[in-house]
């Protein structure tokens, strides 16, 4: 009799083996193909002081998983995402990448700043894991990864562009330069822009920067801009610091000097809401305005006005593609989130986003127009238009 029992609590055991590994949730394994939802996470900065990046995304992401499951979803999946806390540290965006992986993570929307990218990129690349990078924009930082591909521009593009923006408009011969020596971004941004300035002969006239540390007073590098007498200072820094340093300049240069930065400074006006117009003449290359006339913009706008109360910046409008990307990577890969799938069929894509038509390299990167973004008495509308104008700019840097 106790051999029989015995034989019965072993024949147990096996077959709850056999049903656990069935169950494996690994990106290339049955239940994951058979799952009734698809589960993006993201990693990114929701509380700090970079928090506005991080919501944005967020949100973003959301908007964009909320109707493509009203339109019956990916294949007739829905879409689940879960955004984790990263406060802007890597340390903090690796251990966050884990609990999206505990929670059963098919396809990753990578980290929002460049640093946290880098590191969950890296984390990453043991898995079977697809990476749709939504605003890690440093070059570097999807490098290692074949399975990382990124819906924002990356930063030697935005240096380049911004240098040739300037010479095409005519907005300047002699610019001044203020970044941060110490971060990844802002120092990708000035190598990339100082080069490109000087094959088109534009003079870097003054250069000032500052670091984490001294990112409180910039009294000094303002009165050597001030005095250099240049019309454009380049700010290739995010809206935290650039808050700080237009509070610092206001009322010092001449009211025709425009300061012209990327991506990052997105969310300038809300660091300024105390007075909007410390934000006025500041340039912003992006590949995404909300005052667009492209109807597909403006159904977004007014989806996300509707749902968050506040109108959509560029890391907002990046998720939202981002997402739509990966629907359209699932459908050519037949339905599969394989890491290795997903990304075997991202350079046929192209995907017609509301931050511009997309195509993408073997790279990971994307290739797409952007344009710029004036800021005049807290509003921002295309360079070469008055707000109240109707959007027909088509200036573009390709």
């Amino acid at each position: 009799m106790k051999k029989r029992v015995f034989a019965m609590l072993m024949a147990a055991v096996m077959a709850f083996s056999l049903v656990a590994c069935g169950n494996k949730t690994d990106n290339g394994g049955d239940a994951a193909d058979t799952a009734e939802t698809i589960k993006l996470g993201g990693v990114g900065p929701l509380t700090g002081g970079y928090a506005n990046y991080g919501l944005s995304v967020q949100h973003g992401a959301e908007l964009a998983a909320k109707e493509i499951n009203a339109a019956g979803g990916v294949n007739g999946k829905q879409l689940e995402v879960n955004f984790q806390d990263s406060q802007g540290d890597p340390e903090s965006a690796v251990a966050a990448y884990g609990k999206l992986m505990d929670w059963g993570m098919n396809v990753c929307l990578g980290g929002v700043l460049s640093g946290e990218t880098a590191s969950v990129v890296a984390a990453a690349k043991a898995d079977d894991m697809f990476i749709m990078e939504t605003t890690g924009s440093a070059d570097k930082c999807i490098d290692g990864n074949d399975k990382a591909f990124r819906i924002c521009f990356y930063d030697s593009y935005q240096g380049t562009a911004a240098a040739d923006y300037l010479k095409d408009n005519a907005l300047a011969d002699e610019v001044g330069v203020f970044y941060q020596s110490d971060n990844d971004y802002s120092a990708g941004l000035y190598s990339a822009f100082t080069a490109e300035c000087e094959k088109t002969g534009v003079t870097i006239k003054e250069t000032q920067t500052f670091t984490a540390a001294t990112a409180t007073d910039f009294s000094t590098q303002v009165n050597a801009l001030v005095n250099s007498g240049v019309k454009v200072v380049f700010i290739p820094i995010y809206a935290e610091e650039a808050s700080t340093f237009l509070t610092q300049a206001k009322g010092k240069f001449a009211e025709d000097v425009y300061f012209f930065g990327a991506d990052g400074l997105d969310g300038i006006l809300g660091k300024v809401s105390q007075d909007v117009t410390i934000a006025d003449n500041v340039l912003m290359m992006t590949p995404f305005a909300a005052d667009s006339a492209d109807p597909k913009v403006q159904a977004f706008v007014k989806a996300y006005e509707e749902a968050y109360g506040a109108t959509p910046d560029q890391f907002a409008a990046d998720a939202y593609d981002a997402v739509y990307t990966v629907k359209a990577a699932v459908e050519a890969a037949n339905g599969s989130t394989s890491g290795t799938d997903l990304a075997a069929v991202m350079t046929s894509l192209t995907v017609e986003g509301v931050t511009g038509t997309m195509t993408w390299n073997a790279d990971g990167n994307t290739n797409k127009a952007a344009s710029a973004i004036l800021y005049k008495n807290g509003v921002g509308a295309l360079f070469g238009q008055d707000a109240a104008e109707s959007t027909d700019n088509t200036d573009t840097a390709e």
